[in-house]
């Protein structure tokens, strides 16, 4: 009886546990739609399906516009994602390409292209809430290419 009571009582406290982390919703990493300035498609001539590719595997943790799905609004799940936002936006922005140096913006193409080869990237762990973001042979060569044809043209 009396681990009963013990038991009933953890339960009680971790739900209003949960429940209170809930309160807890930081401001959320969308720039408002319209791409700034800086933005890598306002810098060089992305090709639609490039584009594409890129909206849907790589810009909710490497831009300042993340589409949030469902779970990102229970925490801890949303201080789990923010917290990988943020890093992953200190290694690549799209949004803020072209504050980068000319050398810079030549070495991430160049990561782009050797993580995207090597299957780096999409990172596992999107893939698998994302199926949609999973690159496909053809979709890889694409953007290895096109970083290729833009690399080429910088020198």
């Amino acid at each position: 009886m009396r681990r009963v009571r013990v038991a009933r009582k953890i339960t009680i406290i971790g739900l209003i546990v949960f429940l209170l982390m809930q309160l807890y919703q930081p401001a959320r990493n969308v720039d408002g739609g319209k791409p700034l300035p800086s933005h890598i498609t306002n810098l060089y001539k992305v090709p639609e399906e490039v584009r594409t590719i890129f909206a849907a595997s790589c810009y909710d943790c490497h831009s300042n516009n993340t589409r949030y799905p469902w779970y990102a609004y229970l925490q801890p799940a949303r201080l789990f994602m923010d917290n990988h936002i943020k890093n992953e936006k200190k290694e690549l922005n799209f949004s803020e390409f072209g504050n980068y140096s000319k050398r810079r913006q030549g070495s991430k193409l160049e990561s782009i292209s050797k993580q995207v080869k090597s299957g780096e990237m999409p990172l596992f762990s999107y893939t698998l809430l994302h199926k949609n973001s999973k690159l496909t042979s053809v979709q890889k060569k694409g953007i290895i290419d096109w970083v290729n044809t833009l690399l080429e043209e910088k020198q």
